[in-house]
């Protein structure tokens, strides 16, 4: 049986794509505190779009405003799209990359050298959050509980969704 070669362009490789990815996901770690601030600033932009999102429809302004989430956030932080987004209390972390899916804390099989022991050449998720949260001036953040994840808000926005819960708040209509 005569082997089969399939075209692999010069200077790509697996391991260079996936360490690539955990390049800028540490990056995003490394820098939690602009981008905290970067989000602070965007979600009150947000914000005082409300009454647009309104007049126009949450459900109208859902689609383009996945795509433009999913483009920033897979870029920055190897985002899943979970639509429940807790990387201002993770350090910039995203906790959906972890491959056994915690949402809150490290398994306790992190490796001596901080690498997760499923995918030995990855940075533990975790571990990564912790240190994010230290340079986030909403640090302490990490330490609530997250709620576990609903599967059907899947590939929707947090953003919107966040917006949309601030403006209750604000207007007294719903509790913190």
């Amino acid at each position: 049986m005569a082997k089969i070669i399939i075209y692999q362009p010069s200077g790509t490789s697996f391991v260079y794509r996936v360490r690539s990815k955990y390049s800028i996901r540490l990056w995003s770690v490394r820098n939690s505190r602009f981008l905290e601030k970067l989000y602070i600033t965007f979600a009150d932009m947000l914000l005082a779009l409300h009454p647009l999102w309104l007049k126009i429809g949450y459900h109208r302004v859902e689609t383009p405003m996945v795509a433009f989430e999913k483009a920033v956030k897979s870029f920055l932080f190897d985002c899943r799209m979970c639509g429940q987004c807790t990387l201002s209390s993770t350090g910039m972390s995203c906790p959906m990359n972890c491959p056994k899916g915690l949402r809150n804390g490290p398994c306790g099989g992190v490796r001596a050298n901080g690498h997760c022991e499923i995918e030995e050449n990855m940075p533990c998720v975790w571990v990564q959050a912790w240190q994010g949260s230290r340079n986030m001036e909403t640090g302490d953040s990490i330490l609530a509980i997250q709620t576990p994840v609903d599967h059907s808000l899947q590939g929707t926005s947090s953003w919107l969704r966040a917006t949309s819960q601030r403006a209750l708040i604000k207007s007294g209509k719903i509790d913190e």
